[in-house]
């Protein structure tokens, strides 16, 4: 509340016992701390507003956490009951196999059936390794050599595309303190993900590219809070993630695809998370049309002060993929 001293009549002032000019200096003196009660109220109702969003956010991590940890040990119970008879019908798969060595008809029957098991036990192992404690082996790893591993790994898979769309790589030297299997896994998935987009577009394989890259960033953590990260971006050029897509990609058990558990990009999100890292997903875009999708996983650096030190590239805001019950896979 402002008070104009032009409004106060002679007998008012008068009666005060103050002068004008010790009066206009008391109205002035008291204008000003108003003035600056207002902007420390709005200041406060603004940060009030903050922390209460920061508050209801960490409310949903922790009730996520809590419902995928009940459903981590479920799952694990029903991939532990189902792996057993599972290791049973593939050894006697096997032994069938040899027996019927003279009867290639029947041979190729019995080699549907493995492979139905092998399809099987792969989908056990997802479920497994979605509903374990992730416990890090931290080291310095080289992020090229991560990536080369990953790569591998789609190709001895025979991941759709993954032999036949030409992939770029553009990653200078850098290390992230991480677990090397781990981070592998997680990059993998992802790469796989993006081969498994662009082999399903209509679109000739010989006109995909896959690019690759890496870069150290400065990233926000936070009000006044700086982590220096290294971002692994993979780039396809598949349709792109629609939006509703995106809020439920990193979410157990969600598909879009007629194969597949739902549970390589989950996987990813638990890796990263459990690295205190981040995930970024967008979509590229040519013109007015998506062009592709961009994941980027940003792991800390094996070195360096969390302020980023002098040779920083600047604060990069990061837009943090949901990890709430409604999460963002393709």
């Amino acid at each position: 509340m402002m008070i104009d001293l032009a409004r106060q009549s002679p007998d008012s002032q008068a009666k005060s016992g103050l002068t004008p000019g010790e009066l206009a200096e008391l109205m002035a003196a008291f204008n000003q701390v108003t003035a600056r009660l207002e902007a420390t109220h709005d200041q406060l109702r603004a940060e009030v507003a903050r922390l209460s969003s920061e508050l209801k956010s960490a409310n949903e991590q922790l009730e996520r956490s809590r419902r995928l940890s009940a459903l981590g040990e479920m799952a694990a119970g029903i991939a532990h009951e189902v792996r057993n008879p599972l290791g049973s019908i593939r050894l006697y798969a096997r032994l069938l196999d040899q027996d019927l060595a003279d009867r290639p008809g029947e041979r190729a029957t019995v080699g549907k059936i493995a492979s139905a098991a092998k399809h099987l036990d792969g989908i056990v192992g997802d479920v497994l390794t979605f509903s374990r404690e992730f416990r890090l082996r931290r080291e310095p790893v080289d992020v090229g050599a991560v990536i080369e591993r990953a790569l591998e790994c789609c190709r001895h898979d025979g991941v759709p595309g993954a032999t036949e769309i030409p992939v770029r790589v553009e990653a200078s030297e850098a290390e992230v303190f991480a677990d090397t299997t781990l981070l592998i896994q997680a990059l993998a998935n992802v790469i796989r993900n993006a081969f498994e987009a662009m082999a399903e577009c209509k679109t000739p394989r010989t006109e995909h590219l896959l690019i690759i890259s890496c870069e150290r960033r400065m990233v926000s953590a936070g009000k006044s809070r700086r982590r220096r990260m290294v971002s692994i971006r993979v780039s396809d050029t598949g349709p792109g993630v629609p939006q509703d897509v995106k809020t439920r990609m990193f979410n157990p058990f969600f598909t879009t695809r007629s194969a597949g558990t739902g549970l390589g990009l989950a996987i990813v999100h638990r890796i990263i998370d459990a690295h205190e890292g981040r995930i970024v997903v967008e979509n590229r875009r040519d013109s007015d049309s998506t062009n592709g999708a961009i994941f980027d996983l940003m792991v800390p650096c094996a070195q360096g002060r969390p302020d980023g030190g002098a040779s920083a590239r600047g604060v990069v805001p990061v837009v943090v993929v949901p990890a709430k019950a409604g999460e963002p896979a393709r």
